[in-house]
């Protein structure tokens, strides 16, 4: 068969190019998580440590309207590489929180496009893109994450809609399970904290008729928060030192899911989040340590 693979040739020279952002970890959007996550907005004060994983509602893209694309995101080509596919979402993320974020404080991130890969899949061409993100307080770095972007081609009719029906995997039995069911309210809140503007978390017509969904979908960005907040409740001490999630499968919203948690026998946390089916829409790992991240 010959060889379909996209020519990333002409975004090399993208890799290595940095983005410097500054923000300040500001109460009152701290409160606006804590209420978004149903917990009491008040238990949280300047000076104290912010739970890992929030520091997502941060550094918030803050592109001018003339300049998002027709899906509402950025338009490519000025930090992220040019890529010629129309579809973007993220694959997954790994994290180290190397000390606490604290809350009130003025933070910095660094970031650097650090690979650019083609890849063919089910669904058609793809490209993977790596970001690499530093973030500091007071000059030290306090959390490096990987990200891993992919860009796709043009939905195809049906492309978007859930699987057929099969047996859901096997999975060892968890130690916790919660029930998951992320409603329109729910991806509008986390939406406007993230200032995110992607349509298929809240413009239905849009979600079906171009994307080829069947509903609207649940930002991944929540899938890793809730799993987040299971994790830190199950580590010793309840603090994360290390943290990956990948997206398997797109999650729809006003569905009854479930997430789930087991502690391995190395310390480790296995996570995962479920659909109504019962398959994995996104699997993580936490651990205390910080470790290494490959």
């Amino acid at each position: 068969m010959p060889d379909t693979t996209l020519d990333t040739s002409a975004m090399a020279g993208w890799i290595g190019r940095q983005e410097v952002l500054e923000d300040e970890v500001a109460l009152p959007i701290v409160r606006r998580l804590a209420a978004l996550l149903d917990l009491d907005p008040m238990g949280y004060r300047r000076g104290d440590a912010l739970p890992e994983g929030w520091h997502a509602v941060f550094f918030a893209p803050i592109a001018r309207q003339s300049q998002l694309g027709p899906d509402g995101h950025p338009r490519k080509g000025d930090f992220l590489p040019p890529v010629p596919l129309p579809r973007r979402m993220f694959a997954g993320r790994r994290m180290r929180y190397l000390a606490p974020i604290r809350i009130g404080a003025e933070i910095r991130r660094v970031s650097t496009i650090a690979a650019i890969t083609p890849k063919v899949g089910r669904t058609g061409q793809m490209v993977f893109v790596r970001v690499d993100h530093v973030v500091e307080m007071d000059g030290q770095p306090v959390l490096t994450e990987l990200h891993d972007i992919v860009y796709r081609e043009e939905a195809k009719p049906g492309a978007g809609a859930p699987p057929k029906a099969e047996a859901p995997p096997e999975l060892p039995e968890p130690h916790e399970r919660q029930a998951y069911a992320p409603q329109t309210t729910t991806l509008f809140r986390y939406s406007a904290l993230t200032y995110n503007a992607h349509r298929i978390h809240y413009d239905a017509p849009y979600t079906k008729g171009e994307e080829g969904y069947p509903d609207l979908v649940v930002n991944g960005g929540l899938h890793a928060l809730f799993l987040h907040e299971m994790a830190r409740r199950n580590l010793p001490g309840g603090r994360i030192g290390r943290f990956s999630v990948r997206n398997v499968n797109p999650f729809f919203v006003n569905r009854q899911g479930e997430l789930r948690c087991r502690k391995e026998e190395d310390g480790r946390l296995s996570l995962w989040a479920m659909n109504e089916t019962g398959r994995v829409t996104a699997q993580a790992e936490a651990a205390s340590e910080p470790g290494e991240l490959a």
